[in-house]
């Protein structure tokens, strides 16, 4: 599998969001080369809460191992802030580089934080961003796990002067860019035009958010990099699973269902069941 790196000098990177370790090998099965672990879907699915800074940095790395000690495809993992200050940043880089991140998303929020497309965000001063970066970087042990900058500050201070935080971001050492909830087609663009030139820009995409949301070869054309669609699959499984306990209550069986599901036979095969047995066997007496 190709470094994170390659594939971002190669083209836009389409990483859907994952959750655990279940979501992860479907969405490598279905094709994707990259993924994305959503801090807000892990608050959704873990705690069954918002995405408003209850996860804590354990929680993620925990999540994170696990997904990266059952898929190939590199990871790119949400930091939030980084659980704390510079010290606690280079603690979260050391961690999630240990447990298999390929890129490491920090922000520059106040704590608590909360989800990008929320009202109410705060930031913190700029050289207090600034240091947090400049720690991550020092954290890292190996140039090939990616730091990823993001601000948060159009809804805060406006469009210019989270362009102006990213710029000095950028200054200090970030990999990849990441201006959250760009609210238009106008300032999507004003952001490639911007920085798609120097470094890889990334796409959040939520359904219902504040950034319209387009196909990932729309974005590329723009000439944003890494596009990513971090809360889909839990709000696709949150509508499955009402959808499917509704049936099972009405009915008393999962009959109805059956056509929109894997039997016991499906899901094995899915998750590698025969391979395992199979592995197993080798080290029988």
């Amino acid at each position: 599998m190709k470094k994170l790196a390659q594939q971002l000098a190669e083209g836009c990177v389409l990483a859907p969001g994952v959750y655990d370790a279940l979501s992860a090998l479907i969405a490598e099965q279905a094709g994707f080369d990259a993924l994305y672990l959503s801090g807000a879907s892990i608050a959704y699915t873990r705690l069954g809460r918002s995405d408003v800074g209850l996860t804590t940095y354990t929680e993620v790395e925990d999540t994170l191992a696990r997904i990266a000690e059952r898929v190939s495809v590199p990871v790119i993992v949400d930091g939030d802030t980084g659980f704390g200050n510079a010290l606690n940043v280079q603690r979260t880089v050391r961690g999630f580089e240990r447990a298999g991140a390929a890129m490491i998303q920090l922000e520059d929020q106040t704590f608590p934080k909360r989800c990008g497309h929320l009202d109410g965000k705060t930031v913190v001063p700029v050289h207090e961003m600034r240091g947090k970066l400049r720690a991550a970087v020092d954290a890292r042990h190996s140039a090939d796990t990616l730091i990823l900058a993001r601000t948060d500050a159009i809804a805060v201070e406006g469009l210019e002067a989270a362009l102006d935080r990213a710029e000095q971001y950028l200054e200090d050492g970030a990999d990849a860019l990441f201006i959250e909830a760009l609210r238009t087609p106008e300032q999507m663009q004003a952001a490639c035009s911007r920085f798609a030139g120097r470094v890889p820009l990334l796409a959040n995409m939520v359904e219902g958010g504040k950034t319209p949301v387009k196909a990932a070869s729309e974005l590329a054309d723009v000439g944003f990099r890494i596009v990513i669609f971090p809360g889909g699959t839990a709000r696709a499984v949150a509508h499955t699973l009402a959808g499917y306990y509704g049936s099972l209550k009405q009915n008393g069986s999962t009959a109805p269902w059956r056509e929109q599901m894997l039997d016991f036979d499906g899901l094995n095969a899915v998750i590698g069941t025969p391979e395992l047995l199979a592995a197993g066997k080798r080290y029988e007496g």
